[in-house]
């Protein structure tokens, strides 16, 4: 019998279950073009700890990993990612040992001060059916502040990795598919890499504010569309 507790599960959850696994990621998500999406999620944010966690049905797993070595799964009722699913939509708790919500479980707020982490943010990895899969997450080991401004920019973030799990199952599919996704790959490895530079020169030049300027984010943000462009061209089979 499964230890989650039973509110902790949406009410489509056999559904969602279904729309992870047809993607066959717990397996295969092992791939740096994810490592690049985490590294520079961590970077716009100035935090140490960026991850992407696929929620299964018992376990959380933490298939793209910076700054968290050796995380790589948890049980679902020891994760805050698990409240993410639940809402079905971006969870912020900027000071974990004051938080009082009575989602998080008692196991997942005795992780959280086991592995001294006091800042969680989570937005859904949501599939083309809606389904959220996943998150993509941000965390320190400090308190912090965080703005709806940068949650907005976290969202659209946690939207390009999903695009990027969509287009990766489409090119799977089709007889030539490992060859166009290693291309989509490696474009879209040099587009991240080339916005986290940029990132880099920003926040050495103006430096690093808590939270992160509007006037900042909205820069980085309009490099993102140039990576949905890019995604879109291998969204569909030919």
């Amino acid at each position: 019998m499964s230890e989650v507790p039973s509110w902790l599960l949406p009410e489509d959850e056999a559904t969602r279950l279904s729309s992870l696994r047809s993607y066959d990621l717990l397996p295969a998500l092992r791939e740096t073009v994810f490592d690049e999406l985490v590294a520079l999620t961590a970077r716009i944010f100035s935090l140490p700890i960026s991850l992407i966690a696929l929620v299964d049905e018992e376990h959380v797993f933490y298939k793209a990993n910076y700054g968290m070595p050796g995380n790589e799964k948890q049980p679902r009722q020891e994760a805050l990612c698990s409240t993410a699913i639940l809402h079905d939509k971006a969870v912020v708790y900027q000071d974990l040992e004051q938080e009082r919500n009575p989602l998080i479980t008692v196991q997942a707020a005795q992780a959280a001060r086991t592995n001294q982490l006091r800042f969680y943010a989570g937005a859904p990895l949501r599939m083309p059916n809606q389904q959220p899969i996943g998150t993509l997450c941000i965390i320190d080991r400090q308190p912090r502040v965080f703005s709806k401004d940068e949650q907005r920019m976290l969202e659209k973030l946690a939207a390009v990795v999903s695009h990027t799990v969509a287009v990766r199952q489409v090119c799977r599919t089709q007889p030539d598919g490992e060859r166009r996704w290693k291309m989509v790959r490696l474009q879209l490895q040099e587009e991240v890499q080339a916005l986290r530079a940029l990132v880099r020169y920003l926040l050495t030049r103006y430096g690093t504010t808590v939270p992160v300027p509007p006037a900042l984010l909205t820069q980085f943000e309009r490099r993102l569309p140039d990576l949905h462009e890019l995604l879109d061209q291998y969204q569909y089979q030919e």
